[in-house]
């Protein structure tokens, strides 16, 4: 049997509408007439059937994908490539940092301490892959040493939601999916943000405080990435479903793991190292694309207030 994807184009309408030359591209190059909106100049599936011939399905695909991308690269437009099978997921998992939220919960923290652009700087090598996760996080973390608790606070006020959080974990719990926010962060933070856009459960790292000031220490074990991979397949074991069934979302080094394992991954304005290995990216629009990548319509989608 020849398998079925959908090629995704979601946009970013303020920019470039979804218009008939990129739709007539998309066509040509998955050998169809058809296309369906799924939001008006918004978001499009169009669909690409592969061969059962094919003896490198996946590598296919990517194939498939990698000259859509490059067919529209002068258009602001996210492309998804997905298969049809089990496309509406049953398990999500989010990072938290610079993915569900606008940015490193942990720069923000250290931006009130003063010192926040030596710690960005690691922040940036580690979520490019080019420190140990571990290593990278006791580093920053001994470098807030007496950092009184109450400039947690501080840092909490300054974070914002990325645009289209809250609909989609609100839309996906509707639709019986299981929501979990997994971070290399800290549960001051993700206690806070799933709370917010309604996770149905929250994991991270731990701060160590003495006497009401960080020590300097992470209490262990440390979340890094094998850990959310570890939690993706606990959950998927859980609930008893289905690789396929499953999405993840990040945008760091940490993250890569769980995209690849997953169902369907999604990197969010991924770091130059997951660029190169996630192909369904978001870089135009907001994190409903992720909705409209699993065929949901807009009608379908849960208004929430940002």
């Amino acid at each position: 049997m020849d398998s079925l994807y959908s090629v995704t184009l979601v946009a970013n309408r303020e920019l470039q509408p979804i218009n008939k030359e990129i739709i007539e591209i998309t066509q040509t190059l998955c050998q169809t007439n058809e296309y369906k909106w799924l939001s008006d100049h918004e978001a499009i599936d169009v669909p690409c059937l592969l061969a059962s011939s094919t003896d490198n399905e996946t590598n296919t695909a990517q194939q498939v994908h990698q000259s859509i991308k490059k067919a529209l690269e002068d258009y602001p437009i996210d492309v998804f490539f997905v298969s049809l099978k089990s496309r509406r997921k049953s398990l999500l998992i989010a990072d938290m940092d610079s993915t569900i939220v606008r940015s490193e919960t942990l720069d923000d923290l250290a931006a009130e301490a003063g010192i926040g652009e030596h710690i960005a700087a690691i922040t940036r090598r580690a979520m490019n892959g080019e420190l140990v996760f571990e290593d990278a996080l006791k580093e920053r973390i001994s470098l807030l040493k007496g950092l009184s608790v109450s400039v947690l606070e501080k840092a909490w006020k300054k974070t914002k939601l990325n645009a289209g959080a809250k609909t989609l974990i609100a839309t996906m719990r509707k639709h019986h999916a299981y929501t979990a926010l997994v971070s290399g962060g800290f549960t001051f933070f993700t206690e806070r943000v799933s709370a917010l856009c309604n996770f149905d459960e929250n994991i991270a790292n731990r701060f160590s405080i003495t006497d009401d000031h960080l020590d300097g220490s992470v209490i262990p074990p440390i979340l890094g990435k094998e850990a959310k991979l570890f939690h993706l397949e606990r959950l998927q074991k859980k609930l008893n479903i289905d690789r396929m069934a499953t999405i993840t979302i990040g945008d760091g080094a940490n993250d890569i793991p769980m995209l690849s394992r997953a169902g369907l991954g999604i990197a969010y304005h991924p770091k130059p190292v997951v660029a190169k290995q996630i192909l369904n990216q978001i870089f135009h629009s907001d994190l409903r694309a992720a909705l409209f990548a699993q065929g949901y319509p807009a009608s379908e989608f849960v208004q929430v207030k940002r």
